[in-house]
């Protein structure tokens, strides 16, 4: 249960937070949703690019998952002492207890849900992608969504399918999730 003080910072901070699979939609709807809200837009992985200079598959080639995670999970402490952020994280950053808490505590979390075939058709050409780079990327996919769904329904105040809406109307419709979010967690506070 989180203490009044928690619910405070999440909501106050006026942080958005997305998380879900690689292909989900995650930087599309943040950059949409900073948009039309007026908040600053980041994305947890251009943030280790900025601090690393150089790209994911290359800290992945160099110091392994676990050494990105790392530096995922220094970026995202940073990221969330912000406030009027729109976050796009990467598609593992939830697999650390660390992130989950931080995200828990510093803003809305949102999973934009989608099924393997949509994350398949939209990453299956993508070679940024470290984790796919495999002889059956399809397979790896099924996988990481097998064992990441369960904790992105865990972290998530908001659950909603990226499926095939328009970023618009998938923007719209996030912003009345929202809003009916916040009433609720306001009357419960009072």
């Amino acid at each position: 249960m989180q203490s009044h003080q928690d619910i405070q910072r999440k909501f106050q901070s006026g942080n958005l937070i997305l998380v879900g699979m690689m292909g989900s939609g995650k930087t599309t709807m943040g950059r949409s949703l900073a948009r039309h809200l007026g908040k600053s837009f980041v994305d947890s992985d251009e943030e280790i690019i900025k601090r690393t200079g150089v790209t994911i598959p290359h800290v992945f080639d160099v110091e392994g998952e676990a050494g990105f995670r790392v530096r995922e999970t220094t970026a995202i402490a940073d990221i969330v002492q912000r406030d009027n952020i729109v976050l796009a994280t990467g598609g593992g950053a939830v697999l650390a207890e660390q992130n989950r808490a931080l995200l828990q505590h510093n803003g809305i979390v949102i999973y934009l849900k989608a099924s393997v075939h949509d994350l398949w058709q939209r990453t299956r050409h993508d070679r940024n992608r470290p984790l796919l780079q495999t002889a059956d990327p399809y397979a790896k996919l099924a996988e990481l969504h097998h064992l990441r769904d369960p904790i992105y329904q865990e972290v998530a105040d908001i659950v909603v399918l990226s499926g095939k809406r328009s970023v618009h109307a998938l923007m719209l419709h996030l912003v009345d999730e929202i809003n009916l979010l916040k009433e609720k967690m306001l009357t419960k506070v009072d």
